[in-house]
């Protein structure tokens, strides 16, 4: 049987492994995605098999920035609940990443769990050892690296929420004020040329069906969708927006004030994007009761 990338991937999703250790597995069981867990469970390989399908959104972000403040990591590492992101394990493995990322820039997630932490042991294996240990799914969800010419500079809000901004001019104050702006406005990109052209569109599908049902003359509705684009580009650019602690000027405003640029910047919050499973404790108990 043909060994795809989609039956790795689902093994790995199964198992905690490594992709090198399932796609093993799998060419020793011919594809058989049972027998290769249980080859695994047996090698100990997949210790964390009946926790990687339990949904992970809760977690930590961590932001690391070299001592030349040139190069940083952005990094998000995930796990089932916030108790377990306020024990030192944990946050000593988020904060490992980071330095790992940092220090190696690693091209992408896989080589990411690949490389070895401080330990010697790779990324990949102390998340699996961190589950086996705590007993919850864990998963390192994603990270960035950012090198700047200019200055780069970060806000945590708390530890869900952060924020790395790469300012060219200006100075690590602006840039801190820039970033702290961003954890709570959430802006999409960073001008409006940033924004895609099928962003627009679809947008402009939404505010002509919204225009057309006030019966105006066609003239009119175009006027007003053109006047919503223009209020929807500046509520989701980060020059458009008004700055949170001086709302009477915008981004764009503060930045050429000081003669600086925004070249980019990275925004992460934990769990954005996860389906968290809705659980219901009553009906739990009951079925338990049942059982």
């Amino acid at each position: 049987m043909a060994i795809t990338a989609a039956l790795v991937k689902e093994l790995r999703e199964r198992s905690g492994a490594g992709m090198m250790e399932c796609k093993k597995a799998l060419v020793e069981t011919d594809g058989d995605i049972e027998v290769a867990i249980e080859l695994m469970r047996k090698s100990g390989l997949a210790q964390a098999d009946k926790k990687a399908g339990r949904v992970a959104a809760e977690g930590l972000v961590s932001i690391k920035i070299d001592d030349g403040g040139k190069t940083a990591a952005v990094v998000e590492v995930n796990c089932e609940t916030d108790f377990v992101t306020k024990g030192d394990d944990f946050q000593n493995f988020v904060s490992g990443i980071a330095d790992t990322a940092l220090a190696n820039k690693p091209a992408d997630l896989d080589a990411l769990l690949a490389l070895p932490m401080a330990d010697g042991t790779s990324v990949e294996d102390t998340r699996k050892n961190l589950i086996a240990k705590i007993g919850e799914n864990m998963s390192v969800r994603r990270f960035e690296i950012v090198e700047s010419k200019g200055v780069l500079a970060s806000y945590m809000h708390g530890s869900r929420i952060g924020v790395l901004v790469n300012l060219e001019g200006g100075d690590e104050t602006l840039g801190k004020d820039i970033a702290m702006h961003i954890a709570a406005s959430r802006p999409v990109c960073v001008a409006e040329s940033d924004v895609s052209p099928e962003l627009i569109e679809k947008e402009k599908e939404i505010f002509s069906a919204q225009a057309a049902e006030s019966g105006k003359p066609a003239d009119i509705i175009e006027k007003m969708v053109t006047g919503r684009i223009k209020k929807y580009l500046k509520e989701v650019t980060l020059m458009g927006q008004p700055f949170v602690k001086d709302p009477d000027q915008t981004v764009e405003q503060l930045v050429k004030k000081a003669n600086a640029t925004v070249a980019g910047f990275v925004r992460y919050e934990v769990g954005e994007g996860i389906e968290k499973k809705q659980e219901n404790f009553a009906e739990e108990v009951a079925a338990q009761m049942k059982g």
